[in-house]
């Protein structure tokens, strides 16, 4: 005997679980399924919660009327004596029987799934369609433009040309699920975060830990114009490391604009020579851009008053395992690694590689800025300030 399917309220129960956040654990109990049938539905859908299916014909046969059949059948049962216990036609019973292996090889489950697989009407999704469409959003995927970023854009790129248009869902929904035409495969490695299917994210609370970085300023005393963003000139930084701990990158994200600086350490991470290239930094840029800088607790920072006597800049720290209060930086750090994994080598990288990875970033368009790039903001923040 064949395997049963499922009904399909089981199949949406357990996706509406996996959509309040709950775990794949308690999704597929609340779906009444395995944990490897709940897998299996994950990975055949890409993470992407299926369509509500329509209510049945009340002129197709349904399971249990199949599995009546079937028992018929295994009795030696007339044709027209199992119809007359359906309340169906001869004619209905007799064309099941026949199109599902015959009166010896019928079997219920095996003649569900044929039935469900005969009523689908296969539809291709816009992107397979429309090949200049497609190959657009190829193209941005190819420079690790996220859906969302690729779909906004569209509206600015082609103001009067309603055919460039497509959803981030529809673009998401082309990559991840296998039974959806419209991209290669390896595009999916283009996404930021490299998975296969979609997947919640979950924060977990940590606890505090004690500084060993003199004359420290928390994060609290930090002027109520940098928190909402709206002044120019406020930074936050971090520092990320490379492969075995001895290559990194010291990263400025400027939070009104979210434009990325990347400053590379060849000759280590110890606090002087952080200091050092921060200092130099940002000497570089416009008094106006120069207001405030947020860090997390590293010791790279421990001479931060000869940097504030240098720059002017008083620097702020954010609480112990605290690093979603300087946010922008963890994101941009994020978008930075999926270029820079933490396997690589860092010292390896050289400036121009890293210059054309900084430049990329600072175009892209985000949501938090209406669709523009952190570049464009920047810009226009350091000519508004100056003019």
């Amino acid at each position: 005997m064949g395997r049963k399917p499922k009904p399909p309220e089981q199949r949406m129960a357990f996706f509406t679980a996996c959509a309040s956040g709950a775990s794949l654990r308690k999704s597929a109990a609340l779906g009444g399924i395995s944990r490897s049938t709940a897998c299996l539905w994950l990975k055949q859908s890409g993470g992407v919660r299926p369509r509500a299916t329509k209510p049945r014909p009340a002129l197709r046969l349904s399971l249990d009327e199949r599995e009546t059949i079937s028992r018929g059948l295994a009795a030696n049962r007339s044709l027209t004596s199992i119809a007359a216990e359906l309340g169906r036609p001869v004619s209905t019973v007799s064309r099941e029987v026949l199109r599902n292996s015959g009166r010896h090889g019928y079997r219920a489950a095996h003649a569900e799934r044929l039935s469900e697989a005969r009523s689908r009407r296969p539809r291709l999704g816009k992107l397979a369609l429309d090949d200049r469409l497609r190959e657009h959003v190829e193209s941005k995927l190819q420079v690790c433009w996220s859906p969302q970023q690729i779909s906004k854009r569209l509206i600015a790129e082609f103001p009067d040309d309603s055919a460039m248009r497509v959803s981030h869902e529809t673009i998401y929904t082309s990559l991840f699920v296998q039974a959806q035409p419209g991209f290669k495969a390896e595009l999916t490695a283009q996404l930021r975060t490299r998975r296969l299917r979609r997947h919640l994210q979950r924060r977990v609370a940590s606890g505090g830990k004690k500084s060993r970085i003199p004359g420290l300023v928390p994060l609290k005393d930090r002027p109520a114009e940098a928190n909402d963003r709206k002044t120019p000139g406020h930074w936050e930084g971090d520092m990320i490391v490379g492969r075995y701990g001895t290559s990194h990158i010291v990263t400025l994200v400027e939070r009104h604009s979210r434009v990325l600086i990347a400053v590379p350490l060849p000759h280590g991470a110890r606090s002087e020579i952080v200091i050092a290239a921060l200092i130099e930094t940002f000497n570089k840029l416009p008094a106006v851009m120069r207001r405030t800088l947020t860090w997390d607790r590293g010791n790279e920072m421990a001479r931060h008053a000869d940097f504030t006597i240098a720059t002017g800049i008083p620097v702020f720290f954010c609480d112990a395992y605290s690093p979603w209060q300087r946010g922008t930086n963890e994101n941009t750090n994020g978008l930075l690694r999926q270029y820079l994994p933490k396997s690589t080598d860092l010292n390896l990288t050289n400036t121009e590689r890293l210059e054309e990875i900084v430049a990329e970033l600072n175009n892209r368009p985000r949501r938090t800025l209406r669709w523009q790039n952190p570049h464009e903001v920047f810009s226009a923040a350091c000519v508004a300030l100056t003019a």
